[in-house]
């Protein structure tokens, strides 16, 4: 185990870009596996028996998210203008699809979508909730321009967010979109509205108390009528470790305190433990070597832009008041943000952890 006095040394380095990359990605993998040895109790039956425990306390808590105000600001709230000169064209801010490994990162954005639209069985005209759809809208404005006549709906907690997509679907002249702000601790469409399909995609990670959501997302997909027998679905995203969840909390270090304050690593089987008011119909799993690659990718687009991507963010910081070192900060811990997660993704090759994708109807 690293020290933590060293682990302190090494992160007001990396604030500063001092760390050569070949040594960062070492010590990631070091940490990795010292994760792993934190996870694993040394049994098939402690590990269940932990994983029970842990899923009875994520249903007692009182709140579907701990502190979604920190995935605003981690992620959602810093410069748009930055966030976009660090990824693809359609702004996908979760993991692309790269079937044959030669795609490019323009090519891998869409795959993942269309495999988005055929595992739900998507069609023109239905109403498609985004739920969490803070990543830039990216999917909501791709199913917006894929689907003319369908109603797409939009739910994110990030002002800004709505703010970047109202204006991008302005200039895409997309009238069939609408983005609202709201909390999902507390929102609710409460029977005014009901859709054919809902959509999350890597929001279910910065949730706790899954019993609860998925309760509440049950009620806001249309039920079966007579007249209108088939079944309203949601589909799901994740990422997650292959069997073991656990909590990113206050003293796990770097990544816990800097990008996923109050978040979960769900296991691959999690959301099967919640199916009282939600049935799953299927599931998938996609190598964690496909994130690994959309994180490679955004790295050296990143590092392409970065005279640019410095300067908005050093231009960020005066408008709003900060001390300009925050610009410099920001910028290198995207950058070990993604090289970190690179690195996770790829771990025994992609087996380890990986992407989740999910298909539920009403019960």
């Amino acid at each position: 185990m690293i020290p933590d006095a060293i682990l302190e040394v090494g992160y007001s380095l990396l604030d500063r870009g001092m760390v050569p990359d070949f040594v960062l990605r070492r010590a990631i993998r070091a940490l990795l596996r010292q994760r792993l040895r934190e996870i694993d109790l040394g049994s098939f039956e402690a590990n269940h028996a932990a994983k029970m425990k842990w899923i009875e306390e994520v249903r007692a808590r009182t709140t579907i998210a701990d502190v979604p105000e920190k995935a605003n600001e981690q992620h959602y709230e810093v410069s748009t203008k930055f966030m976009l000169s660090t990824l693809g064209p359609c702004a996908k801010y979760s993991s692309c699809f790269y079937p044959t490994g030669k795609e490019t990162l323009a090519e891998a954005e869409v795959l993942m979508f269309e495999s988005y639209c055929e595992k739900a069985s998507l069609r023109d005209g239905m109403t498609i909730l985004d739920l969490g759809c803070g990543m830039w809208g990216s999917l909501s404005l791709y199913l917006a321009s894929k689907y003319p006549n369908s109603k797409i709906t939009g739910l994110s907690n990030s002002t800004t967010q709505k703010a970047h997509i109202d204006s991008t679907a302005k200039e895409r002249q997309l009238s069939n979109l609408e983005i609202i702000t709201a909390d999902v601790n507390t929102f609710d469409f409460a029977g005014s509205q009901h859709f054919d399909r809902i959509l999350s995609i890597e929001m279910f990670e910065h949730m706790k108390n899954y019993q609860v959501l998925l309760k509440k997302v049950s009620t806001w997909l249309r039920p079966t009528t007579p007249e209108n027998p088939e079944d309203a679905l949601l589909f799901v995203h994740l990422f997650c470790h292959r069997i073991t969840p656990y909590h990113f909390e206050e003293g796990d270090g770097w990544m816990a305190r800097n990008f996923f304050s109050g978040g979960t690593m769900p296991s691959h089987d999690l959301l099967l433990y919640f199916q009282t008011d939600l049935t799953l119909i299927r599931s998938w799993y996609l190598s964690g070597k496909h994130y690994s690659r959309t994180l490679e990718d955004w790295l050296k687009v990143q590092d392409r832009n970065a005279k640019a991507g410095l300067k908005e963010l050093h231009d960020d910081a005066i408008a709003n008041g900060k001390d300009p070192v925050e610009a410099t900060k920001a910028f290198y811990r995207f950058r070990v943000f993604y090289m970190a997660c690179s690195e996770l993704f790829n771990y025994n090759n992609g087996e380890e952890w990986g992407v989740g994708h999910y298909l539920f109807k009403r019960i």
